[in-house]
């Protein structure tokens, strides 16, 4: 993306980049969250056992179901930044809200639709939260490791040992 910093691949290596990276975070968080409903559900001394077998059985099912969303979405965010030729926070709002209604298609129209304006309104979330880290935070961050930069102009500079004050 412009401006942020962040440099990604470029766009048809991009595609199995962040479905690689999609299935891995669904992998991971599946993990984490069967082996806990497995250790819980379990018979008493077969908490272990019982998450270790969900964990193996179900995990990969949701990273497959993660990696086919960052699959689509970078298809179309690739697509979008093609037809649009540039790179903004409207190309993974549409982004979104097309994956979330192909993913939905087999539903009906309705649902589609209707995962759309989720997919959509899920991404719009997610871009303004990133434009006020950008916007907001980040110049705190730099501010509090650069303190002399950003000193009153009349003030003196003060000594990096200075405990006075």
């Amino acid at each position: 993306m412009a401006g942020t910093g962040i440099e990604r691949e470029p766009c048809p290596y991009r595609i199995i980049d962040d479905a690689g990276g999609a299935f891995a975070f669904g992998l991971v968080g599946g993990g984490i969250w069967h082996s806990v409903g497995g250790f819980r559900n379990a018979p008493q001394g077969k908490g272990f056992t019982q998450a270790f077998s969900r964990v193996k059985a179900r995990a990969p099912i949701l990273g497959g179901s993660f990696a086919i969303w960052g699959t689509f979405f970078s298809i179309f965010d690739c697509s979008m930044a093609s037809i649009r030729q540039k790179e903004d926070p409207w190309n993974a709002i549409i982004s979104g809200a097309a994956t979330g209604g192909l993913l939905a298609l087999r539903g009906g129209l309705k649902a589609a639709g209707t995962n759309a304006l989720a997919g959509g309104v899920i991404l719009a979330a997610i871009e303004g939260l990133n434009i006020a880290v950008q916007r907001i935070i980040m110049p705190m961050f730099e501010k509090q490791q650069h303190p002399n930069d950003f000193a009153f102009p009349g003030a003196p500079p003060t000594a990096p040992y200075d405990n006075t004050g």
